[in-house]
């Protein structure tokens, strides 16, 4: 378990609640010991979600699944505020994280600090995380009431200079710099937490031992790399995970392994370089599960687009009956058996086999 794990840990164990919402909540993670023993394909209340604000992006990144086909034909809007307090209402007691992020820029939904200030008025020890490019107008000013109160703010980084522009489209990284110079000295002495992540691809990966310099320079102390996940890039085939065997990138693992041991005050959360190939592998029909901002469910964050595949509406019933429904325990029944579901094809839990150095 790494510093920053260890810190929500500690944070949500001291902020258990000591009356009947403790015993539900104790009741619930035995609950989910007692399904997984039996190999059940239902579920408990989930500890985790991840909850949509929004949709819309101020930036079109060659990167994200919502440039590509399944993205362009996806629904655009926010969540209403009663609807995610709904969600709330139904979950927090069996809570212990709340990830308020999606296809869209977090800090677009003008609403954010209230959806933040509901969920701690339900428990101050509910960690709230939330994903952003941090470079929108007066993004400083739109961060700032929540420093404190958001556990950890990831910003979507994907290189530097001119390597971050071609890949994160209409972006500045001259603005990205001056914006996360001014939150990382807010944030120093905060209960909030900076990570900077990247996703990995052809474009970029020289740049990885880079950004160990830069967040060392900057004091973020934590860092997560992803690579590319070709699940809804559909331009891609299953021949761009090669890349990641090749001399060049090993050879930039191994450069990234000495910067990690030079600059000891950067943590990397999860290099991602070790995935297995196999449907088994994937934790998502069992947790993290994804709530987009019109209500519906759908397997995961990877490939977040209900008109492809979803298993029901929260608006219409409650989370636990879609999460429970017979669609989504026929999908569970696939897990068990290992079988990949056609919507998970080119997923790099499926197509990129483990990356050793």
């Amino acid at each position: 378990m790494n510093k920053r794990r260890l810190k929500k840990a500690m944070k949500r164990i001291i902020y258990l609640p000591i009356n009947k919402y403790l015993i539900l909540y104790l009741i619930n993670k035995l609950n989910w010991f007692w399904l997984k023993l039996i190999k059940s394909t239902k579920v408990a209340y989930p500890s985790t979600i991840m909850l949509e604000l929004t949709n819309h992006c101020n930036l079109t990144c060659t990167t994200c699944p919502r440039e590509n086909e399944y993205g362009k034909e996806m629904d655009m809007g926010n969540i209403q505020l009663d609807q995610a307090k709904k969600i709330i209402d139904e979950l927090w007691p069996y809570l212990d994280s709340v990830g308020l992020t999606g296809m869209g820029e977090t800090f677009l939904f003008k609403e954010i600090e209230q959806i933040v200030d509901y969920i701690q008025s339900k428990n101050k020890g509910i960690i709230i995380s939330v994903s952003t490019n941090a470079i929108l107008p007066n993004f400083i000013e739109k961060v700032t009431p929540l420093i404190n109160k958001i556990d950890t703010i990831q910003i979507s980084i994907d290189g530097l200079d001119k390597v971050y522009e071609r890949i994160r489209k209409k972006a500045s990284f001259e603005d990205l710099d001056q914006n996360l110079r001014s939150l990382s000295m807010m944030c120093k002495k905060s209960d909030t937490t900076l990570m900077l992540n990247m996703v990995v691809t052809k474009e970029n990966f020289v740049h990885m031992p880079l950004l160990i310099e830069y967040a060392n320079e900057l004091g973020i102390p934590f860092l997560e790399y992803t690579l590319l996940n070709l699940a809804a890039l559909t331009e891609e085939d299953n021949s761009y995970y090669n890349f990641y065997k090749s001399s060049e990138f090993l050879k930039i693992l191994m450069e990234l392994k000495e910067k990690i041991k030079i600059h000891k005050s950067v943590s990397l959360t999860n290099k991602n370089f070790n995935t297995s190939n196999s449907f088994q592998k994937c934790p998502f029909p069992w947790t993290h599960f994804y709530i987009c901002w019109d209500g519906f469910i759908p397997p995961c964050c990877a490939k977040p687009f209900p008109k492809e595949l979803n298993f029901g509406n929260v608006f219409n019933s409650s989370v636990m009956e879609v999460l429970n429904s017979e669609d989504y325990r026929k999908f569970r029944e696939l897990w068990f058996e290992n079988q990949t579901p056609n919507f998970c094809n080119k997923c790099h839990y499926i197509g990129l086999e483990p990356i050793k150095v």
